[in-house]
């Protein structure tokens, strides 16, 4: 025989609730939407944060990259002038011509002095005849 405790254990009732609907709970439907939107406006906040913060960085790493551009630029200049200065000394030039070109220097006899002869100045006005 069975126990009468266990017998109701054993008899399974099967209940669908298909049939029931859910009520949409509005406060919790608006409280959920709050949230997200409440939600976004932050990750909305600390992405433009990000965004400046990273932009500043690449622009200080930028204008350092053009300070370090101007010093060498400077400094090439600086040598070239240099080597202009150099390349225009009298004294090299003048080793490059009697060296490699065979000029001589002239004597104190040799030298020809060409006078500079300069026009003379228009007329202040002309006077033109009328019949």
């Amino acid at each position: 025989m069975k126990n009468k405790g266990t017998f109701e254990y054993e008899i399974r009732k099967d209940f669908r609730n298909n049939q029931i609907v859910r009520e949409v709970d509005e406060r919790r439907l608006r409280d959920l939407w709050q949230s997200l939107g409440i939600g976004m406006l932050l990750v909305l906040v600390l992405l433009f944060s990000a965004w400046q913060h990273f932009e500043l960085l690449r622009h200080g790493y930028r204008l350092e990259q053009m300070q370090r551009d101007r010093a060498s630029e400077s400094d090439i200049n600086r040598h070239l002038r240099l080597e202009m200065e150099t390349l225009r000394a009298p004294q090299r030039i003048e080793k490059l011509a009697t060296e490699q070109l065979g000029m001589v220097t002239p004597g104190p006899d040799a030298a020809v002095v060409l006078e500079r002869v300069t026009p003379p100045a228009p007329p202040a006005r002309s006077i033109v005849a009328t019949r």
